[in-house]
């Protein structure tokens, strides 16, 4: 069903020639010389968009200007907050500011309402866009009144994906939306390409969370598209509605890939038509001859329903697959979640589930920008059409992505199908994704068309002895599932009319009820700030010489930004920065807040000239230290894992370190640029060790000359883990701009602008 090429390969007018010694043949047999196979990058959608949009005059080395961006009530306040603090006047470019993550979370920290008010104000007074909670999750209100062909929209959630509209979006984190703000470019390397060819047609019963989780099941693992884009071309492109594109697109993030873009056609014409955009349409596709870095070749037609169980997009199998081997498949699951969780005494059962050779889930929710669009909604109403999943503990949750998408399921009737089944419907909230909704009971099972089903997130709370699992399906199949009273059923079982009533947008709610200040602020006016929106704390600069202690040492395979900084509960304290701080590695090392603290006290007995002379002694061991004194130091806090960063775009996986008294980050590799973009803004080195890890937990590590260093050469940076005898070892540091290198330097991007 899904087949990667074992390198580069040309399309050339429509067929596939791949790299390699017999390249130049064969594309010369097409009529292509030398010259056009060497410009053969530029031929990608992807080349066009992101040189149109690169300011720098370098085609390798992109600084990018984006002609949107968009934010949710997570992470708005904290990019505004930093850009007010780095003297921002106005808003350059659209912003528009949804709320759609704490509609329903109001508990501990900041009240909902202060924020929206703060938001509100926000696009009042610099002249942005705001909408209302309740109205529309971020992601489809950018479809439907932003995205367009041939442009570039940025956005501090991951999913910021609109790729099937034509537009190459990136999800970052706060400090990249920060520097658009303040007229500054987003730099990257120019990233590489991979071509997802599609061909055939979905059966039906299969819908586009069984291509997503299949692509990310074949992708994740192996990196084939970390930090590239990945392009869709092919004549199954086609055979797609654009709800399916736009829901597939959502979840390339969990591949690791930087972005996507898809080849468009009347189909996308028609969607931005409806949506009374229609001069945002161009038909867009390859050149005759484009070079792709990779090729991904997905049969369409072999696709079958999927499910990924927890705890991560990746873990994926049919469910057909699933069902021939429940007890080896879900035991297996078991003992991944068990080592994932590091605890004995809180374990996920599975095999419990297990009735008469089936399996039973406990709860399907339908929703977010992945599964609460129209095309699925209503083929789901379909299969539950007169049908209930019974009035037990299992139950359904629907949430439309937008008040348009639910007033036209309202005027078509698929809502009421879905009531009388037994279905409650509720407004367009990002919480499933998150845990802030729906969450399910302990040791339950639910099947979500969600994006996520991170460790750390639903109902997984194993400092608590709590502890969920949380399985990734599409709406199809959850509504098969849900009309066989719970028991797991692939929609290719069922028999049902898969006709969707063509789509009718009535844009009057928004009309009523979205602030659209763009170019007119009221640039004088004050801020609403509630009680709990703090600014960011003072941060030094790099100091000479530093001295990290290892406050966490976390060594599974992947660390995701929820186990960073949890997500749900913690969503009250979005404003408050040592608020939020508190929750840092709440649930993956609960003690790191405290041993992190302590770093810092230590750090500020330095600074109060109180140091510990014992520990200086052993940084005078060190060759070339003899004579530095505590002036000449800093202390600060690290951890040590192999590849944190998948998953969320929030900035406050890093912030929370660093207002923590984090100087560093240590890791074999990153698994995002985002989370290591999120360091470098928040001042934290991202260092990388290749090889066995010389040090441990409460480690004390002395990183000599490190500002001359960060302005040398970075791959070899030498280290010395500290006691009665030093020991050396060597850190390195991946290419950095010159503006990333001094705003390390300068502690943080506030900093950085500030000077």
């Amino acid at each position: 069903m899904i087949k990667c090429s074992n390198g580069g390969a040309y399309l050339a007018r429509g067929e596939w020639v791949p790299a390699g010694p017999e390249a130049s043949a064969a594309l010369a047999a097409k009529g292509f010389d030398a010259a056009a196979a060497a410009a053969a990058r530029q031929g990608t959608i992807a080349w066009k968009i992101l040189q149109a949009h690169n300011t720098s005059g370098d085609a390798e080395n992109l600084k990018i200007k984006f002609d949107a961006m968009a934010s949710h009530d997570i992470t708005f306040v904290g990019i505004i907050q930093t850009a007010r603090a780095s003297g921002l006047e106005k808003f350059p470019l659209p912003y528009v500011l949804t709320n759609c993550h704490n509609s329903l979370c109001a508990v501990g920290g900041t009240i909902n309402e202060d924020d929206h008010r703060f938001g509100l104000s926000a696009a009042k007074k610099y002249g942005g866009i705001f909408v209302p909670p309740h109205l529309a999750v971020i992601h489809q209100y950018m479809r439907e009144k932003f995205a367009g062909c041939g442009k570039m929209i940025l956005g501090s959630d991951s999913h910021t994906r609109y790729g099937a509209l034509g537009t190459l979006a990136i999800g970052e984190g706060g400090g990249e939306l920060a520097k658009q703000l303040l007229g500054r470019t987003y730099d990257v390397a120019c990233p590489g390409v991979v071509a997802i060819y599609l061909t055939g047609k979905l059966p039906v019963g299969c819908g586009p969370h069984d291509v997503a989780i299949a692509l990310v099941g074949a992708l994740f693992k192996n990196g084939y598209v970390k930090n590239k884009v990945m392009e869709f071309v092919g004549p199954g492109v086609a055979t797609l509605s654009q709800d399916t594109r736009n829901a597939i697109d959502a979840m390339t993030t969990e591949t690791t890939c930087l972005s996507s873009i898809w080849c468009t056609d009347e189909t996308t014409q028609k969607y931005l038509a409806v949506h009374g955009r229609a001069a945002d349409y161009a038909p867009l596709a390859p050149g005759d001859l484009a070079y792709y870095d990779g090729v991904v070749e997905v049969d369409l037609s072999a696709i079958r329903p999927m499910i990924a169980l927890p705890m991560h997009p990746s873990n994926a199998y049919t469910i057909e697959e699933l069902n021939a081997n429940l007890e080896e498949i879900l035991h297996a699951c078991e003992e991944d979640v068990k080592q994932l969780v590091g605890r004995k005494d809180v374990t996920l059962d599975l095999c419990s589930k297990i009735e008469n050779g089936k399996l039973r889930v406990d709860q399907g929710v339908i929703a977010g920008c992945a599964g609460g669009l129209y095309d699925s909604i209503t083929e789901a109403a379909s299969i539950l059409k007169g049908r209930t999943g019974g009035c037990g503990d299992y139950a359904l949750s629907v949430y439309p992505a937008s008040q348009p998408v639910m007033m036209e399921l309202v005027r078509t009737g698929a809502i009421a199908s879905l009531m009388a089944s037994g279905a409650t419907i509720r407004t367009a909230f990002c919480g499933p994704c998150f845990g802030a909704g729906d969450v399910p009971a302990n040791g339950a099972l639910s099947i979500r068309h969600t994006t996520r089903n991170f460790p750390s997130r639903e109902g997984s709370k194993p400092g608590s002895g709590q502890l969920a699992g949380v399985a990734l399906m599409d709406a199809r199949s959850i509504a098969a599932t849900t009309a066989n009273g719970g028991i797991l059923t692939p929609a290719t079982d069922i028999d049902y009319d898969p006709t969707v009533p063509e789509y009718q947008y009535d844009g009057s709610s928004y009309a009523a009820r979205v602030y659209q200040g763009f170019g007119h602020g009221e640039y004088d006016a004050l801020l609403k700030l509630g009680p709990n929106i703090k600014d960011w704390p003072e941060i030094a600069p790099l100091g000479e010489n530093l001295l990290l202690k290892v406050a966490s040492f976390i060594t599974d395979p992947v660390t995701t930004t929820d186990e960073l900084i949890p997500s749900g509960e913690t969503s009250s304290y979005r404003s408050n920065p040592l608020g939020l701080a508190e929750f840092t590695l709440s649930r993956k090392d609960p003690a790191y807040v405290g041993r992190a603290k302590a770093v810092q006290a230590e750090e500020a007995a330095r600074r109060a000239g109180e140091g510990d002379e014992a520990l200086l002694a052993q940084v005078h061991k060190v060759p070339g230290c003899e004579a530095l004194t505590w002036e000449q130091l800093q202390i600060a806090s690290t951890i040590y894992a192999v590849k944190p960063g998948d998953g969320s775009a929030r900035e406050q996986a890093a912030s929370c370190q660093r207002v923590l008294g984090a100087g560093a980050n240590i890791a074999a590799e990153y698994a995002t640029k985002r989370y290591r973009s999120n360091l470098i803004n928040w001042g934290m080195l991202p260092f990388q060790l290749a090889g066995a890890v010389p040090f441990g937990l409460g480690d004390y590590l002395l990183i000599p000359n490190v500002r001359a260093a960060l302005a040398g050469d970075l791959s070899a940076i030498p280290a010395y883990v500290l006691g009665s005898e030093p020991r050396a070892f060597t850190l390195s540091i991946a290419a950095l701009t010159n503006d990333e290198r001094q705003i390390l330097a300068d502690g943080c991007l506030i900093n950085f602008y500030k000077h």
